[in-house]
């Protein structure tokens, strides 16, 4: 499948949506064979077949020949594709926020012959190995913050959102439990409390606790350091009112028609904003030390086209992962852990280098 140093070329993308084309695109041009394939008839730079993405047996056949598949699909499909994956011996790539999909492909890595990589997106990923390089900078680590929020820049009506994302997965962070360390104790807590207040270029924001973003940082950090927790980053107001959409409406109860009612009265827009706010503290040789990585990442131009913040630094996130496991600065084989990614050499690679053109630093 893959030669020395976890070398390999044939990458099949599944589900060309915004971020899925996009990746697949980043993936071609960084040197990949790629083919991309979508239940619809997709106009595309690299090869492309259309499939019923339902099907499993169908999915085998379509994967035979390649060493490597990355999954841009809802994460309620990810659990059969690893399978299939994991039973054709080739690299898995993907970018669930859903932790019991995350856990039947860790089970499946015990006896992978290529690795095993969920969650290889903005949040769960990115913001894992920012959060860890921050970390290996102090001596002995108190707390790590994680905060995302993929926003419009011009919000309007009381939610002051749009769905450029994904609504199930959306749902799902907004209801699912949340995974925290807390006073050094692995703590469940409720999605959507904890609110605080956060400010970025002087832009006044709300966060609050949504499942998924810390992905297998509980595990590694637990006995390491105090306090870690993830939030999602929203407009002053929006918390208040999807409570009273989920708890007291009861739409909880109803998680596929709360998304449609959600992305129809919320549709996406092409100008959005993703804030990235990653900070840790802990001992430094100077004493008690706080270091944050505060960033403000906007559309972006790839190969002639606009690209949205949230679909570049997603596919990105995952393309950059791909590359360095290509090129074997990554293992080649068994489960892996976003936080186990260095920060440098990440940002180094081809696709990596879109952070520093796409962000705005805090001065």
């Amino acid at each position: 499948m893959s030669g020395q140093n976890g070398s390999f070329n044939k990458i099949a993308v599944l589900g060309l949506g915004k971020v899925g084309h996009l990746a697949a695109e980043l993936l071609h041009d960084s040197g990949f064979n790629v083919t991309g394939i979508d239940s619809r008839v997709i106009d595309a730079p690299f090869s492309t077949q259309v499939a019923d993405l339902n099907n499993t047996a169908g999915l085998t056949e379509l994967l035979r020949d390649q060493h490597a598949v990355l999954s841009c699909l809802p994460y309620h499909l990810n659990k059969a594709l690893s399978s299939v994956a994991h039973q054709l011996g080739i690299h898995y790539f993907d970018l669930t926020e859903d932790v019991p999909t995350t856990r039947h492909i860790r089970d499946l890595a015990q006896t992978s012959k290529g690795i095993m990589a969920p969650q290889c997106g903005l949040a769960p990923g990115f913001v894992g190995i920012v959060a860890a390089d921050l970390a290996n900078q102090f001596q002995k680590v108190r707390s790590i913050r994680l905060r995302v929020g993929a926003l419009p820049q011009n919000p309007t009506g009381l939610l002051g959102y749009a769905f450029n994302w994904s609504p199930e997965g959306v749902v799902n962070e907004y209801l699912n439990d949340c995974e925290v360390i807390e006073e050094g104790v692995l703590k469940s807590v409720s999605a959507m409390e904890w609110i605080e207040q956060i400010y970025i270029d002087g832009i006044q924001l709300e966060a609050f606790t949504t499942s998924g973003g810390l992905g297998t940082m509980c595990e590694t950090y637990l006995g390491v350091i105090d306090n870690l927790d993830y939030k999602t980053m929203r407009y002053p107001g929006h918390v208040k009112l999807m409570n009273f959409f989920f708890h007291e409406l009861l739409m909880r109860e109803n998680r596929t028609e709360a998304g449609r009612i959600l992305t129809n009265a919320k549709p996406p827009v092409d100008e959005d904003v993703v804030y990235v706010h990653v900070a840790a503290e802990g001992q430094a040789d100077s004493g008690l030390r706080r270091k944050e990585f505060v960033r403000a990442y906007y559309p972006l131009s790839i190969n002639g086209k606009s690209r949205t913040a949230i679909a570049w630094t997603t596919s990105a996130s995952v393309v950059s992962v791909i590359e360095m496991v290509r090129d074997g600065a990554l293992p080649d084989k068994g489960f892996l852990k976003q936080e186990s990614i260095p920060l440098a050499p990440y940002l180094a690679t081809r696709t990596g280098q879109f952070f520093k053109q796409g962000s705005h630093q805090r001065a």
